[in-house]
């Protein structure tokens, strides 16, 4: 069975496919400022998954499972009004939100994302 790697540094890749499945690494917003808000962050990083997800030959249609970290649950409303304008319609995978200490205070939100590629 072959694993590949996608945009792999020393410490970890940014998605590997092995049988059919894309894991994706927790993806952060690339270009954060203290004052941007948890719906940029979170559209930022939902292009950031669209660009990965092509790579592997996938696409947010098939999503199979979603964990998004918050570093503070107060902006739950404000992560998902850019996450119900980008998920597909009848393609929602399973997800879980949960708070979390983030690497560095600039961060708001992370994602990591499993999906089925077309393999």
């Amino acid at each position: 069975m072959t694993i590949t790697r996608f945009e792999t540094g020393p410490r970890m890749s940014q998605a590997v496919v092995h049988n059919g499945t894309a894991y994706l690494a927790g993806q952060v917003a690339d270009q954060v400022s203290n004052n941007e808000g948890v719906e940029a962050q979170t559209k930022d990083i939902l292009a950031q998954i669209d660009a990965l997800l092509a790579d592997v030959g996938s696409d947010k249609t098939r999503l199979l499972s979603a964990t998004i970290y918050l570093a503070d649950m107060s902006t739950f409303a404000e992560m998902n009004r850019a996450w119900d304008g980008w998920v597909a319609a009848g393609h929602t995978p399973a997800r879980a939100t949960v708070e979390a200490k983030l690497a560095g205070p600039q961060y708001r939100v992370e994602i990591s994302i499993i999906a089925a590629t077309g393999a």
